[in-house]
Formats: C-alpha cells, sequence, structure tokens
C-alpha cells in the first residue's frame, strides 16, 4: 500500500505578503488560489474618507474581520436600493448600517448587498476572505492598475471591470476625506 503525501500547509509570518498600494487602498495578499481552492485571504487598510460603495456578487461569498479602527458596514437587502448613499438603507427586518469595531465579523453570501466604509479620522484595518478564489486577486490586481495609471480615476474603466468579476455596484465608490 503506497502512502500519498498530504500537501504542505502555509504559513504567513506578520507582514508578509504581496502589498497593493493606492491613495484609495492598501491590500495584502495573504493566502491566493495558488494555496487554496477554498478562499482568498487579504489584510486590507481602509484610510479615513474610503467608501467601497454598496454592491453585490452573484457568485462569491465574504467574510471580513475589523482589526483595527471602525468601519460602518451593511450585509442585507434593502427595502429601497438608493442610487447615492446605502447609509440610510434599511432592511425587512429592521437591519440597518452599524459601526463595526475589532472582533466584528460580517458575512455575506453570494446575493447579498454589502458595503463598507470609513467615517473616522483613522485608518482602519481588516482581514478580508473571498470565495472561491482567484477572482478578488485578480480584481484587485486590475483595479490597482486603474487607481494608479493617473490623477484621474477612470470610472468607466473600474465599471466594465467590475462586471467582467461579478461586482453589481449600487452606490458608488468613494475616496474622500470623511465627513
Amino acid at each position: 500500500m503506497s502512502l500519498v503525501a498530504a500537501p504542505d500547509g502555509l504559513v504567513v509570518p506578520p507582514g508578509a505578503g504581496r502589498t497593493l498600494v493606492t491613495p484609495a487602498q492598501q491590500v495584502t495578499f495573504k493566502v491566493t488560489g495558488e494555496h487554496s481552492r477554498a478562499a482568498s485571504s487579504f489584510e486590507v487598510v481602509v484610510p479615513p474618507g474610503f467608501d467601497v460603495g454598496a454592491h453585490v456578487h452573484g457568485r462569491s461569498e465574504e467574510l471580513f474581520y475589523v482589526l483595527e479602527g471602525e468601519l460602518d458596514v451593511m450585509a442585507f437587502e434593502p427595502l429601497v436600493r438608493t442610487k447615492d448613499s446605502w447609509r440610510e438603507w434599511e432592511s425587512a427586518s429592521g437591519q440597518r448600517c452599524v459601526r463595526a469595531t475589532p472582533g466584528t465579523v460580517i458575512l455575506v453570501p453570494a446575493g447579498c448587498p454589502h458595503a463598507f466604509a470609513n467615517p473616522t479620522s483613522g485608518p482602519a484595518r481588516m482581514f478580508f476572505q473571498a470565495s472561491p478564489p482567484p477572482d478578488h486577486e485578480r480584481y484587485f490586481e486590475e483595479l490597482f492598475e486603474i487607481l494608479s495609471s493617473g490623477p484621474q480615476v477612470d470610472h468607466e474603466a473600474i465599471a466594465e471591470l467590475r462586471r467582467r468579476y461579478d461586482i453589481e455596484q449600487l452606490t458608488p465608490m468613494r475616496a474622500a476625506p470623511p465627513p
């Protein structure tokens, strides 16, 4: 009887991983589709004033864990999807936007509208997992190319990118000083 060797695991020490940086976000790839068939994992620094905008994925499931700072978050289908802002949305069961502090977990099943924003004056840091891989890895790489290509953001290029990567944008992404 021959034994089949199990694959080796992966240990990613603090500070390790490929990091992409723009004024809008910093993403460090921790686990990619090269290492996992289940999910890609990232550490994300969310600067003050950044709002990813409400959006929905038809296929992807996501998990967010707030490590440092505070984020406004939502993960529900609202009674009414307004186009400008998600912060006043409310679900049929009364759910509204909440302030997520360190230790908060947000699970987003496929098809569930969700958003996060940093309304504070300091950065927030979160662990983010997306399944299945490697869609989010490729999305982040291409998004950062667009955001790094010049002082003017090419919103049409971002919209096309999101369409290709199963992201239906419901409210605008914004990178501005906190209110």
